[in-house]
């Protein structure tokens, strides 16, 4: 039976693309699923492919399919899920085998898992973006553990990865659980991304008046220029939808409560750990938080009115709000790389971030034209903020007045957007030479006698108020 060269458990629908893609790229693939219907299913419904699709219906008969030394790969939801196929695979195995994780791990529990494999059976954590299209097509892959074993599998994860001119989109990030780091920091930026999109298309509907055919051309257009990416591609194709049902903008049939799976909550909470501030992820994952609060918003309306307000004609542009988009989206990015650049230096992971960003180029959902120019600047300064490197400074000094005019214009008439005012409060205090923080030093210095730092460099660390702290 040893015909395949990987095996893959778990033919949800990540998971079956994933496996389709491996078969189509030309490696026999031998697949399991906890019901064995769904496995013969799988092979049956392959048409051309089913040819190199090995059907089983035990694990033992999945590991007796895998030519040795085998790699299996887990698509199954994270938690206890993967732990649980990993202990009934163990005794299966031999130490030199390899199980890849390629779900949306916690990367604390990769680590956890790949210190367990040190006698074998051996172990993966690879981060996998790009959704069903992209597991069927070509995702965006993110490795992490032991650079040995990712050779092993790298010309199978290659071939099937996305391409960016020629180059494959998967590359290896570093020990253990950095390609779950790295994968949980691509969703972070992906929920800012998709609230800055969302924040603006309140502009042009609550601000702007526009009708949702206006806001897909809108949409259409910014996909042009410096905008252009899968996430602005998609809101445009969405906005031009109609409702089968009523005959309406399908987007004025959707009810506005976000779901979320909770890869952006871990970003945040890291973050913290970190000391590394995202305040545009944060503020994106709030802003789903409290779509969730439906009664409490519409509570809310009823006892202050509604929040937004049209804007008087001719006070913001269409120019205006894309050119606020490129600056949060530049301070966003900026926030992300950041984050993986502290998570570098805590874990002492040699995470390259110039390889991160040509892996996100296509495949992935945050794939933008972008990315390009941040892999170049990366590549010139790894240790530089992003928004410092000249590319983006200077694109960041013709927008942020935008930026500034489009938040001023969302307050003054309601319209929330809190992603966007985050990233640039975090600007405008990464700019600042001399803060405000002396004040909250000196705060400390009262209550608690914690002492500060003096600017001329003398020795005396408190201030004259000593003895009044509580």
């Amino acid at each position: 039976m040893t015909t395949a060269k990987i095996g893959l458990i778990g033919l949800g629908t990540m998971g079956s693309m994933l496996a389709l893609n491996i078969a189509e790229k030309g490696f026999p693939i031998a697949v399991w699923n906890r019901t064995a219907t769904v496995t013969h299913a799988f092979k049956a419904d392959a048409g051309a492919l089913s040819d190199k699709i090995t059907a089983t219906e035990t694990l033992a008969d999945l590991v007796a399919a895998i030519q040795p030394p085998r790699a299996i790969i887990l698509m199954v939801p994270a938690g206890e899920a993967v732990d649980q196929q990993i202990a009934a695979l163990r005794p299966l195995l031999d130490a030199d085998d390899l199980i890849i994780d390629a779900g949306n791990a916690l990367f604390h529990d990769t680590n956890r898992r790949a210190a367990e494999a040190a006698n074998g059976p051996r172990f993966l954590g690879i981060g996998v973006s790009g959704g069903e299209e992209g597991a069927r097509h070509g995702p965006a892959i993110m490795g992490g553990g032991q650079q040995q074993d990712w050779d092993r599998v790298a010309p199978i994860l290659t071939a099937i990865a996305a391409k960016y001119q020629g180059q494959p989109c998967a590359d290896f990030m570093g020990p253990a659980g950095a390609g779950h780091f790295v994968k949980a920091v691509h969703n972070g930026i992906e929920y800012a991304d998709m609230q800055m999109i969302a924040e603006v298309y309140g502009v042009m509907r609550d601000g702007m008046g526009m009708a949702a055919a206006a806001i897909a051309d809108t949409f259409r257009a910014w996909n042009k220029g410096p905008l252009q990416s899968y996430l602005i591609e998609i809101s445009a194709e969405v906005a031009a939808a109609t409702d089968t049902h009523s005959g309406r903008p399908m987007l004025d049939m959707i009810l506005d409560r976000a779901g979320q799976k909770g890869t952006g909550r871990w970003t945040v909470i890291e973050a913290q750990h970190l000391a590394a501030p995202i305040p545009a992820i944060e503020a994106a994952v709030m802003a789903r938080n409290l779509s969730s609060r439906l009664e409490e918003r519409r509570a809310g309306e009823a006892v202050f009115g509604p929040a937004p307000h049209s804007l008087p004609e001719g006070s913001l542009t269409l120019a205006a709000l894309e050119q606020a988009m490129i600056a949060g989206k530049i301070l966003c990015y900026a926030q992300g790389f950041a984050l993986i650049a502290a998570a570098s230096a805590a874990f002492d992971w040699p995470m390259p971030l110039p390889a991160i960003a040509r892996v996100w180029r296509e495949g992935c959902i945050i794939r933008s034209g972008m990315l390009n120019d941040m892999a170049t600047a990366l590549t010139e300064d790894p240790k530089r903020n992003l928004m410092l490197a000249p590319f983006f400074a200077d694109h960041l000094k013709a927008t942020h007045p935008a930026l500034r005019q489009t938040i001023a214009a969302g307050a003054l008439h309601g319209l929330p957007l809190p992603a966007l005012a985050s990233g640039l409060a975090w600007f405008d205090m990464i700019r600042t030479g001399r803060s405000t923080a002396n004040m909250i030093q000196a705060q400390r210095d009262f209550f608690g006698a914690h002492g500060f730092d003096r600017i001329d460099g003398r020795e005396d660390k408190h201030g004259p108020w000593a003895g009044h702290g509580i």
